[in-house]
């Protein structure tokens, strides 16, 4: 009995030196989350001559978002439920006090000269590089090949995103369209207008199927090929070298190109004529 009590206690020993492993492991992931996400809540207070120090204004200190309500009260009041608002540029100042300068830059000469559009302060929707200064990941993308032109200048970050809103993407403007798409419909409204046969995928957005700031496909595709396709249409082999998607043999329709490409789903975002998305 005594033996077989030792073994156990051994097995016990050894289970729970095993579990202790797996408890450690957890902690160490969880705290490099930890630490990754505090650096994240302050990527952009840094040190002097960083790549995301902050605009720059000559000669001018920071005031305060209380400096900015004087003038701008309606849209301070409004930032405050925006992720801009966590910005922390003047760390003398406590969080979300300052968040106003890190977009536009120190504002004293901006209120000493009176105010005025464009007077000692930087506005992020005419100069796009300001917002890239934060947002690395977006910068990267907008140096694919296939883009929206941002960096050409014909078009900049508040085209899309409302940069105070408590909602970063711009809603309809009053394109009357209350879908997920309305942000891509300010420009795209042909891609974006209700048919007949709507595509199912437009109904969670344009995103699903365009990476949203550039990517190395044609037309700003997340894949080229059928694989995009196949990701929400299921295929399933019904026999050996047979395969269907829905209810209809794909087996030799698939060689032929992508479901877009070779003539069978030409319509891609909606029909008015066929229900199986053709023009």
């Amino acid at each position: 009995m005594s033996g077989v009590t030792f073994a156990g206690s051994g097995v016990l020993s050894r289970l729970l030196l095993r579990a202790s492993r797996h408890w450690r492991l957890l902690l160490f992931f969880f705290l490099v989350g930890l630490g990754s996400a505090c650096l994240g809540l302050v990527s952009c207070v840094s040190s002097p001559g960083a790549l995301n120090e902050g605009p720059h204004i000559p000669d001018a200190h920071y005031v305060g978002n209380k400096g900015c309500a004087d003038c701008h009260g309606a849209i301070v009041q409004v930032a405050k439920a925006n992720k801009h608002s966590r910005l922390i540029m003047d760390r003398t100042a406590p969080i979300g006090s300052s968040s106003c300068e890190g977009c536009h830059g120190p504002g004293s000469k901006h209120i000493e000269s009176g105010g005025g559009k464009g007077k000692f302060i930087l506005n992020p929707s005419q100069d796009g590089s300001i917002c890239l200064n934060c947002h690395q990941q977006v910068n990267s993308e907008f140096h694919m090949r296939e883009h929206h032109a941002v960096l050409e200048g014909r078009m900049n970050c508040v085209s899309c995103h409302d940069p105070h809103g408590p909602d970063l993407h711009n809603g309809s403007r009053g394109f009357g369209l209350a879908r997920v798409n309305s942000t891509c419909a300010q420009c795209h409204r042909e891609q974006t207008k209700l048919t007949v046969f709507d595509h199912e995928a437009m109904r969670e957005g344009c995103t699903v199927c365009h990476a949203p700031h550039g990517s190395v496909n044609s037309k700003m595709l997340l894949q080229r090929d059928n694989n995009l396709c196949l990701k929400c249409h299921a295929q399933v082999q019904t026999s050996p070298g047979e395969i269907f998607i829905g209810a209809t043999r794909h087996t030799s329709l698939l060689a032929k190109g992508s479901c877009w490409s070779a003539g069978c789903h030409t319509a891609v975002h909606g029909s008015n004529i066929d229900s199986h998305l053709r023009y």
